[in-house]
């Protein structure tokens, strides 16, 4: 007898295209998924290649409003447009991406007795860090939900006490993952002790803390030459910042990539620096930087940690003169960078995008099952 398919929904209350790591992440958690179906609700505009990872892709109607005098009115009229949309679905489970963002306290106030399952992404947990209102909605949410998912202990146990501790058994920690199959390492690694080829890739905003990398390399032994991947509010900053160091021909720039771009580009590094200091969810591109053989230099983050391990050089965060430390002593030893590069390699094989897709369909059987059950107590009484 055929499995039955699960079916799931979930979206992301943004333009439906890979424009982040989030994004990013739900197109390949739920291609990975087995045996389910996935309703994604998303905003226009869509990129067609995009879409393809889900069997139905849903755009809003609802103008988007950010927190304000507006956003209660904003929530109600998302809540009657998504409320609509489950009436006519009638999925099996509930994804809700973000906690207490707009999307997923409609979701919330419109689920009924179908189960929801919150994940966390980061972003949500130090908006309600920040604000009262968040905090709130992020409450709300979590109250609604049969459990809570964070890719990391660390992050589970920054929720926690935001949402006073009363949901800690809902708290379930499943991994992150990429595609590993598609990951390349170069055929001749690189030899010798000379200056590092080092790269950093994402948003060049201040939690970020790109800064780090740049002033660390007027500090270095060496004259190591850093390539910065990105886009963001800092950019204009960052390059002043190289100038006044004198760094302008050993920092260079590049615009946002497309994953598979900066994929073909990562093996023709030598290292990747990771230099976020605040609060980091996972940290996929720590992975994809691994999955293609490249030493990992990383801020000491509880969640970064977690994940990396022994497997990177650590480095306190925010300190150029403890990243350039590390940097010194990776250019010295060859032999060391080498061992690090079979760590990463090793390491990221843990980090399976399809393991994340199973967990996470074996956690929406279970609260499902769970909620059927319950509904055939209550319809007994």
């Amino acid at each position: 007898m055929p499995t039955k398919l699960l079916n799931i929904l979930t979206g992301i209350n943004r333009t439906s295209l890979p424009s982040s790591g989030s994004m990013i992440l739900v197109n390949d958690l739920y291609g990975a998924m087995p045996e389910t179906r996935t309703t994604f609700l998303g905003r226009a505009p869509v990129d067609q290649a995009w879409k393809a990872a889900f069997d139905r892709l849903i755009t809003l109607s609802t103008t988007k409003r950010p927190h304000g005098p507006d956003f209660a009115p904003y929530v109600d009229e998302l809540t009657r447009e998504v409320g609509s949309l489950i009436d006519r679905i009638q999925p099996d489970a509930i994804h809700a991406q973000y906690l207490g963002f707009a999307l997923s306290l409609a979701l919330a106030r419109t689920a009924g007795s179908i189960p929801i399952i919150a994940i966390a992404h980061g972003p949500d947990v130090m908006a309600a860090e920040r604000s009262a209102a968040e905090r709130e909605a992020m409450n709300e949410v979590a109250a609604a939900s049969a459990a809570i998912v964070a890719p990391t202990s660390a992050l589970a146990e920054r929720i926690d006490p935001l949402t006073g501790r009363r949901f800690t058994d809902r708290l379930a920690v499943i991994p992150w993952g990429i595609r590993l199959g598609d990951a390349r390492v170069r055929d001749q690694p690189p030899t010798g002790t000379g200056p590092l080829s080092l790269v950093h890739a994402g948003r060049l905003d201040d939690n970020k803390s790109t800064i780090t990398a740049i002033e660390a390399l007027a500090l270095t032994d060496q004259p190591h030459h850093l390539t910065v991947i990105g886009k963001g509010t800092l950019r204009e900053q960052l390059e002043e910042r190289a100038l006044e160091l004198g760094l302008q021909d050993r920092v260079h720039f590049d615009p946002l990539l497309p994953r598979a771009e900066l994929w073909r580009r990562l093996p023709n590094f030598d290292a990747f620096v990771f230099t976020t200091r605040g609060l980091e969810a996972f940290g996929l591109v720590l992975i994809e930087a691994q999955a293609h053989g490249l030493p990992v230099a990383y801020s000491d983050l509880p969640g970064v940690r977690e994940i990396l391990g022994s497997t990177g050089v650590p480095y306190t965060p925010s300190d150029p003169h403890s990243l350039a430390a590390a940097l010194n002593e990776m250019g010295r030893d060859f032999h060391w960078r080498k061992t690090l590069t079979k760590a990463a390699l090793h390491n990221a094989r843990r980090y399976d995008i399809t393991a994340t897709g199973r967990q996470l369909r074996e956690l929406t059987l279970r609260v499902t099952r769970s909620a059927q059950q319950k509904r055939g107590r209550e319809l007994e009484r």
